[in-house]
């Protein structure tokens, strides 16, 4: 299948069976199994992985593209194919040849769920882990917690970053397959959050839960680089590109309404204010995209600015975010605030992205170090 195909019926499932699913999903209040088996036999949880893996083997610029049209739909659908077309590729850069066979290929053709696993509820979201692990021969024991993790309810393993006790910073930090049902493991699903409704978020409590070191991808202390380099800047791409698409979806619900919707006896779209809204909007959107295609592209290239330019396009890209949908509610009025109502969910589903991979101080953060320090 050529890619224009792909694009043209990813476009009209969104359009048609994934609208079906949000609705059933915002009734719920779950994503339903079946949708992720929807996904996977549809091929598109592997969009982004190598052919020699099972995988579409599309580029990363392109499946942005892909992406893009997914944000359009329910955020949980967005969720189940931006976390399984990137995980894979944090675990295989550092994967030996039989951790590739057990958790990377089995990942990317949906027969294990692994969550990426990294925040902390006593800890920030970086070098400061208080996760820690103490080795005992062949065997690591995890003690700590983890929260807000996507899919840490249902999935079959955690992708999950500790460090080894008394170490600090980066050194020392390791990342590790955990298997869901190990001895000393915790789990408790989180309460529903304001928007992404129907994904699960987990509340992870370990207490001195054993870990093969062999479920270990690299070394010790490269446990953050893993984490970094092979998820977040790409996931921050990610991100930002959803941001693009939801963004998107609101822009073409406030013009659809102002098309409509008639007061004092003229058509909303002959109203100068709701004009200039709906170009605003079309520019934030356009502006966000060129940013967003730039850092992917940087990435794709492995130029050093890669890291700063994903947080640039996450940063500008949720700015651009919350302003488009808030003019489009806006441009609803009332009505607009009101359940069931697609801006409604949108104007929800938006506000998570100021936090998904990274606050906006985290990436006004980043960019002023490589700005200032490493430059």
């Amino acid at each position: 299948m050529s890619f224009a195909a792909l694009k043209d019926e990813i476009a009209a499932y969104v359009a048609g069976p994934a609208e079906a699913w949000a609705t059933r999903i915002e009734r719920e209040r779950r994503v339903p199994s079946e949708l992720w088996d929807e996904l996977r036999e549809r091929g598109y949880l592997s969009l982004a992985a190598p052919a020699a893996y099972g995988g579409r083997g599309v580029p990363f610029t392109s499946y942005l593209e892909l992406l893009e049209l997914f944000s359009m739909s329910h955020a949980s659908i967005r969720m189940i194919v931006h976390v399984v077309n990137g995980t894979w590729r944090a675990m295989d850069r550092f994967a030996t040849d039989e951790q590739r066979q057990t958790f990377v290929i089995p990942s990317i053709q949906g027969e294990i769920k692994v969550a990426f696993t990294l925040t902390e509820p006593t800890a920030g979201t970086g070098a400061d882990l208080r996760c820690s692990v103490v080795r005992d021969g062949a065997t690591y024991y995890l003690s700590g917690e983890k929260h807000l993790i996507t899919f840490g309810t249902i999935c079959d393993y955690w992708l999950l970053f500790a460090r080894v006790a008394g170490t600090r910073g980066a050194d020392g930090t390791v990342a590790l397959l955990v298997d869901r049902h190990s001895p000393g493991a915790t789990v408790v699903e989180m309460d529903e959050s304001m928007g992404v409704r129907g994904t699960d978020h987990g509340h992870l409590i370990f207490d001195r839960t054993p870990v093969p070191v062999a479920n270990r991808l690299g070394a010790e202390g490269e446990g953050l680089e893993v984490a970094l380099g092979g998820f977040l800047t790409p996931s921050r791409i990610s991100v930002a590109m959803s941001c693009v698409g939801l963004a998107r979806r609101a822009h073409e619900l406030a013009i659809a309404y102002a098309r409509q919707r008639e007061t004092f006896g003229k058509k909303l779209t002959q109203r100068q204010a709701i004009r200039f809204m709906i170009a605003e909007n079309a520019t934030d959107i356009e502006a966000a995209r060129a940013l967003v295609m730039r850092a992917a592209q940087a990435w794709e290239d492995g130029e050093a600015r890669a890291s700063m330019l994903s947080s640039m396009s996450k940063l500008q890209a949720v700015e651009m975010l919350t302003r488009v949908t808030d003019r489009a509610l806006q441009i609803h009025g009332g009505i607009g605030f009101w359940q069931p109502n697609a801006i409604e969910r949108v104007y929800r589903d938006a506000r998570a992205q100021r936090f998904e991979e990274g606050t906006n101080e985290i990436q006004k953060t980043v960019i002023a170090r490589e700005l200032l320090e490493n430059a």
